[in-house]
């Protein structure tokens, strides 16, 4: 019985989600803003299960994650279950932080599993390079350079703080604040 509850409730967030970000692809900020609020927590407790060992990357994989959506959103086809298409997408965010972190042991066997991945064009990959630019844009370059090197670019705290002139710490704050601005952004429609 819990079962048969847990998946109704779960069917109804997919049903919901769907609609806000539906009613927000054809231009209601309201609807956008609320589907990136009620997804932020799903996707906060998604990569909270898959990443105990690191608590202090969290958060920047679930920013990550939702600047990624945000960005890609146009290629959501509403005939796929939505949790799937950003679940994959969440995956991949964690994957990337593995790779950063050198770690050669997959996060969880979900990982590995076979789950359609998607891709896109390269007129789409050019113009997520220039909405993400746009956003970069409007930040301090405390904030921006700091992700432009190590969330953009893949090169280490250490390299981004030699490059900046940054101390290694006020790079990770950078970065941090950086993605909380943009996801903000994002959430204001600005």
């Amino acid at each position: 019985m819990q079962r048969i509850e847990e998946n109704s409730r779960s069917d109804a967030n997919e049903v919901r989600l769907r609609a806000l970000l539906m009613r927000g692809l054809t231009g209601d900020e309201d609807a956008y803003r609320a589907f990136l609020k009620e997804l932020s927590a799903y996707l906060r407790a998604f990569i909270r299960r898959r990443l105990g060992r690191w608590p202090d990357e969290i958060e920047d994989v679930v920013q990550e994650a939702l600047l990624a959506i945000h960005i890609q959103r146009h290629t959501y086809d509403a005939g796929q279950p939505l949790t799937a298409w950003v679940y994959a997408i969440a995956k991949y965010k964690l994957v990337d932080l593995m790779r950063r972190r050198g770690g050669r042991e997959s996060l969880t066997d979900e990982l590995n599993e076979g789950n359609e991945i998607f891709s896109s064009a390269d007129s789409d990959a050019a113009e997520a390079r220039l909405d993400v630019r746009k956003l970069l844009e409007q930040l301090p370059d405390h904030q921006r350079l700091p992700i432009v090197y190590v969330k953009l670019e893949g090169r280490s705290v250490l390299e981004a703080a030699r490059i900046t002139g940054m101390s290694v710490s006020a790079v990770k704050v950078g970065v941090h604040r950086g993605l909380r601005a943009l996801a903000a952004k994002i959430r204001d429609g600005t």
